[in-house]
C-alpha cells in the first residue's frame, strides 16, 4: 500500500434509496423463487458491472416493449425497476401470468399517482425530463395527453398553452433546468401548479462532491457511461477540478491518477458498493 496516498470518499455517494431497493428486490426474488429465470422489465440499473453480476445469478432483462414480452411467463417473477412502468405494461404482465415484484421508487410512485389524479380532474399534466427515459414513460402512462418537455426551448416551441396545468419533473433532472422551465411556463399559463419532485439524492451527491473537491488533487467519478446522474456528477466535477476521470471499473483508471497524493472518489446513484470498494482498493495497492 502507498502510505503517502490518501483516498477521500465523498460523504454521500453510490446507490440511492430507490436503486438499492430495486436491486435488493431482485436479489430476494432469486432467493425465494425456485422458478428460473427471474426477469426485470428493462435494465434494473445503469451499471454494466452490476448487470453482469445479476445476469450470472439468473436475471434476464426484458425489452421495454410490450410486443416483445413472452406470451406466458408461467408464474415466473418479473421485477419492475425503480423507474416504474405505465399501467398498460402492468396489465400485460398480469395477463401473461407474470408474478410481479414492484420495485418502483416511492418517489416515482408518488409522481405517477399525482399525474393520474390531476389528469382525471381535468388538468393538463406537463412532465419535465428525458422523453426517452423509463421514468417519464411510466408517469406519462397515467396521464393520457400529457406534454413532455426536455428544456426551456421546448416551452417556446409549444403552439398553444393550456390554461390549467400541473408540472411534474423526472426525479433525476437538474434543479436549475427545472426552475428555468417552470419560470418560462408561468409566463404563459395562468393556473400552473409546480410540484418539486426532484429526488434530494441527486442534489446531496452534488453538494458532497463540491465539498470533496476542495480537499483533493483529482476526482474519480465511478458509474455507468449511460447513467444520467453519473454524467451530471462528472460534469460538475469537471467544473470544480482540472483532473477528473469517469470510470466504470478499476481497469479503466489512468496511469496519471497514481501520481496524485490526495484522490477523491464519488459515484452515481446506480453504482454498487462493491464497485466503489474495488476502485478504492486498487488505488491503495499501487
Amino acid at each position: 500500500m502507498n502510505h503517502e496516498r490518501r483516498i477521500i470518499r465523498a460523504e454521500i455517494l453510490g446507490y440511492c434509496m430507490g436503486v438499492r431497493r430495486a436491486v435488493e428486490a431482485a436479489e430476494q426474488a432469486l432467493l425465494e423463487n425456485p422458478l428460473r429465470p427471474v426477469y426485470t422489465y428493462g435494465p434494473l440499473i445503469h451499471n454494466s458491472s452490476a448487470l453482469e453480476r445479476l445476469s450470472a445469478a439468473g436475471i434476464i432483462i426484458l425489452n421495454e416493449n410490450e410486443d416483445d414480452l413472452p406470451e406466458d411467463f408461467g408464474g415466473k417473477t418479473v421485477v419492475i425497476r425503480a423507474h416504474g412502468v405505465p399501467p398498460s405494461v402492468r396489465t400485460e404482465l398480469e395477463r401473461r401470468n407474470a408474478c410481479i415484484v414492484d420495485a418502483t421508487c416511492p418517489r416515482v410512485l408518488s409522481s405517477q399517482k399525482r399525474a393520474k389524479s390531476y389528469s382525471e380532474k381535468g388538468y393538463t399534466v406537463i412532465l419535465v425530463g428525458d422523453k426517452n427515459h423509463g421514468e417519464i414513460a411510466g408517469i406519462a402512462g397515467y396521464a393520457p395527453g400529457c406534454i413532455v418537455l426536455e428544456n426551456r426551448e421546448d416551452v417556446l416551441q409549444l403552439k398553444s398553452y393550456p390554461q390549467k396545468s400541473v408540472l411534474i419533473s423526472q426525479t433525476t433532472i437538474s434543479q436549475n433546468e427545472y426552475d428555468a422551465i417552470a419560470e418560462e411556463l408561468s409566463r404563459h399559463i395562468p393556473y400552473l401548479t409546480v410540484f418539486n419532485t426532484i429526488c434530494p439524492a441527486t442534489l446531496e451527491r452534488q453538494d458532497a462532491l463540491r465539498e470533496l473537491a476542495g480537499q483533493v488533487e483529482g476526482i474519480i467519478v465511478i458509474g455507468g457511461k449511460n447513467s444520467a446522474n453519473t454524467l451530471r456528477l462528472y460534469n460538475t466535477a469537471c467544473e470544480l477540478s482540472g483532473r477528473v476521470w469517469h470510470i466504470e471499473n478499476p481497469d479503466e483508471m489512468p496511469e496519471e491518477i497514481f501520481f496524485l497524493t490526495r484522490i477523491g472518489i464519488t459515484a452515481g446513484a446506480s453504482t454498487p458498493d462493491d464497485l466503489i470498494n474495488s476502485v478504492e482498493q486498487a488505488l491503495q495497492k499501487v
